[in-house]
């Protein structure tokens, strides 16, 4: 009875969890989910730095700043500047 009553309450409990579909996955997303833009003939980390900084310059879940390649990858760091001004827009 008591084994039965922890169970019911154990799953109880994780059904009223919630996983935001806002929410991004850590890592790197994979290819088929990331947002597509047109950025023939740059570089992989300007890409990557392009899209991070336009999905975080749009509030989307896919938004965000890889701090350490920021910091030290040239390429990924003008890429998120471009893509964050760019997609920003104007006040």
């Amino acid at each position: 009875m008591r084994l039965s009553a922890v169970l019911f309450l154990i799953f109880f409990v994780a059904g009223c969890t919630t996983i935001g579909q806002d929410q991004r996955p850590s890592g790197p997303l994979p290819t088929s989910t990331r947002p597509a833009y047109n950025l023939t003939g740059y570089s992989p980390a300007f890409k990557d730095g392009y899209i991070d900084g336009c999905e975080t310059a749009k509030k989307t879940s896919y938004g965000l700043k890889n701090e350490r390649r920021f910091a030290a990858d040239n390429q990924y760091r003008m890429g998120w500047n471009d893509g964050f001004s760019l997609c920003r827009g104007k006040p």
